[in-house]
């Protein structure tokens, strides 16, 4: 690898593994900054990303090269890509102190010990799977990079990955604790063993909420229309090369905007879903994380995303999508079993059954796939 300098933004597409470990090292200890690069994207998304990153230099399988490109300020560690779940990607500038607190906030909430060993089954191109390799790094403990199988005792995956294990009848019992984000995870899921959601993104420098519960340091607020907003040390500094953007993802008074509904109950917060997506039916607001929540546990519901279609009498109806568990049940039986948990307005006005819901490479539904068909 070419010798890094000083303020340098070194963009890596590599297939997760040890070598990640040497290149996240080397950056440390120049002062420079890391880019991760997905690997799966195709290459005018990757083209894409450089053009919007302007990295100063690359390392892929190819070797390294350095590059026309804009360095980084001295104190940023990461620059990551957001999912793009909502639009174009965003490229999230995080400091070494924000990744410092986010790394030692989360091993300290775990409870740390000498014969852990982490597995990273995530992209490490995504937070999720980059913070396994810190966490491990900082921890001292060994990590391993592969499939979802037994043989570590920490991890963190996406609700449909471990979905898949499950049903592949993958024994996980000998993880102490299995970190689940990205989307709703069914209750009959996470009852079977040491499940620990969480909830952040790529701003906050991942999981930032265990179980509901802030990590030392975040302080949670919820704001107008319902609006989780956070603070704390791991928060982004800058969207890179975008100070627009970055102006617009802080409130005056230095909160970080989730564009994420919530509320807190009985001192835990609860995620309702995306602000963007809820739906206004007969004038009532409905996030669909709710209404899916209720679905999943319908035992003829293998797993469920809900949107909203245009109504000329209601403004927009609830539209259930299903992939069935067996025999699909009927509107009609989905409404009498979510309703003793929904009101009215919240039930299903619409039932379509689909072999496999749509999904971005990390779980995420494809929502805008779903309701464009037969609209």
């Amino acid at each position: 690898m070419l010798e890094l300098r000083e303020s340098d933004l070194l963009a890596v597409r590599l297939a997760p593994g040890p070598a990640w470990l040497d290149v996240l090292d080397a950056a440390r200890d120049a002062g420079a900054s890391v880019m991760p690069i997905d690997v799966r994207l195709p290459s005018p998304e990757v083209d894409e990303l450089l053009r919007a990153a302007r990295p100063s230099a690359l390392l892929d399988d190819d070797g390294s090269s350095r590059l026309d490109g804009v360095p980084c300020e001295g104190d940023v560690a990461l620059v990551m890509a957001t999912s793009g779940s909502s639009g174009r990607p965003r490229l999230v500038e995080l400091t070494r102190e924000a990744v410092s607190a986010a790394v030692e906030a989360s091993l300290a909430r775990l409870g740390p010990r000498v014969d852990d060993s982490w597995l990273c089954c995530l992209p490490v191109a995504h937070m999720g799977g980059l913070l396994v390799a810190l966490r491990a790094r900082a921890a001292g403990v060994p990590i391993t990079f592969g499939p979802l199988e037994p043989g570590a005792t920490l991890t963190a995956v996406v609700p449909t990955q471990l979905v898949r294990a499950l049903d592949a009848g993958t024994d996980l019992s000998g993880f102490r604790a299995v970190l689940v984000g990205g989307a709703a995870l069914d209750q009959a899921v996470a009852a079977r063993f040491s499940i620990v959601r969480t909830y952040g993104m790529t701003e906050s420098a991942g999981g930032v909420v265990y179980d509901g519960l802030p990590l030392d340091g975040v302080e949670i607020r919820i704001a107008s229309e319902d609006e989780i907003q956070l603070r704390g040390p791991m928060i982004m500094r800058a969207y890179r090369l975008d100070p627009e953007a970055t102006a617009r993802a802080f409130t005056g008074d230095g909160w970080l905007r989730t564009s994420d509904a919530g509320r807190i109950a009985d001192g835990r917060l609860q995620v309702l879903g995306r602000l963007d997506d809820a739906i206004v039916t007969g004038g009532e607001k409905v996030f669909p994380l709710e209404v899916e929540t209720v679905l999943r546990a319908h035992p003829g519901v293998a797993d469920v995303a809900v949107g909203g279609r245009p109504d000329p009498e209601w403004g927009a109806r609830i539209v259930a999508f299903i992939e069935a568990a067996g025999e699909s049940p009927s509107l009609e039986e989905l409404r009498a079993f979510a309703r003793a948990r929904l009101p009215a307005f919240k039930l299903p006005r619409e039932l379509v059954v689909v072999d496999a819901l749509p999904r971005t490479p990390l779980g995420k539904v494809r929502l805008r796939d779903l309701l464009d068909r037969g609209a």
